[in-house]
């Protein structure tokens, strides 16, 4: 954001005294302040609320934290909407905001590497919870490191919120009624959405219950409602680089099994799933998953919700399923 200068500001102000035209100034420099500061969903201006500090470094953490924790806690969210995790490379604000923290969720099972390296150096002294990990970790043949996108599957998830709450309520005790009611709520709606899933999934041919993505983030939904994963370009963290043998070895399995449509991702680059689609003739479905994050504001996946019944619409439509729509 542009600086204001300070005497244009001034002088665009009626004839006045000097005390109250600075004033004006210092107020419209507060004002910009607020502006520029990121901030998380819940977060506030320092100073303005007593209410604990609270750090998620992924989206997925953060709407599911912002949903339980409400108004109590302030919220910041180190990872943007759309950003991978696994790439991501910190910079200085996260490490103000992860030594300001009273309380630190962070996925694990290594999906967050650079954010995990920062958070265990010295001078962040937060309680720290590995939200994903009180989930067993699937092992994926190939991988030497448990699969870390325990989100897919919904019971997880609410795993996860129980998890969130627990460690939320022993932070601040004295708001447990809320944060017991908040994850009540969410828990609810997350065992609709669950049924859900599974209904839509059961109309998709059975033949055609094969997944083919981006890189290797949902074996997890696959397990849990009944899909098989075919193969991906790349593995379960996007660190990796795909090799021309392996691209030509998903095109000969995409032709082998008639899978009719493959996919790509929402943080991943389409270009080499795209090559895949063209080589082994088949269509590239024309909405993208979300693998490692919601979406933006305002999208269609802005929540973990939504993001969930987005990706499932994209793979039932796609795979010539009958999808209905899931009432929030």
């Amino acid at each position: 954001m542009s600086e204001v200068p300070m005497e244009a500001i001034a002088h665009s102000l009626p004839r006045q005294s000097r005390l109250f035209r600075l004033g004006a100034i210092a107020i419209l420099l507060g004002l910009t302040a607020v502006g520029c500061n990121p901030t998380g969903p819940n977060s506030g201006d320092e100073g303005e609320t007593d209410a604990p500090e609270v750090v998620a470094t992924s989206t997925i953490l953060a709407d599911l934290t912002e949903q339980i924790g409400g108004s109590e806690i302030q919220l910041t969210s180190i990872l943007e909407p759309g950003t991978d995790p696994h790439v991501y490379e910190p910079v200085p604000a996260d490490t103000v905001a992860l030594e300001r923290a009273d309380l630190i969720f962070y996925n694990g099972y290594n999906l967050e590497p650079g954010l995990i390296r920062l958070m265990n150096s010295a001078g962040v002294d937060a309680e720290k919870v590995a939200v994903g990990e009180v989930v067993p970790p699937l092992n994926v043949e190939g991988e030497s490191a448990p699969d870390p996108h325990v989100w897919g599957d919904v019971q997880n998830a609410i795993l996860m919120v129980n998890a969130i709450r627990d460690a939320l309520i022993e932070m601040s005790e004295g708001d447990r009624a809320t944060f017991e009611q908040n994850a009540t709520d969410l828990v609810a709606e997350l065992e609709r959405l669950d049924t859900w899933i599974a209904e839509q999934i059961a109309t998709i041919p059975p033949e055609n219950r094969r997944l083919v993505t981006t890189h290797d983030a949902f074996q997890y939904y696959a397990q849990a409602y009944s899909l098989e994963v075919i193969g991906t370009l790349i593995g379960i963290s996007t660190e990796e680089q795909p090799s021309a043998q392996t691209v030509q070895r998903l095109v000969e399995s995409v032709r082998a099994t008639g899978v009719p449509t493959i996919f790509a991702e929402t943080t991943i680059n389409p270009a080499l799933i795209q090559t895949v689609a063209e080589e082994a003739q088949v269509e590239l479905a024309p909405q993208e998953l979300y693998s490692d994050s919601i979406g933006a504001p305002g999208g269609d996946g802005d929540s973990y919700i939504k993001m969930m019944v987005s990706n499932t619409k994209a793979i039932v439509e796609a795979l010539g399923g009958t999808y209905t729509p899931f009432e929030q």
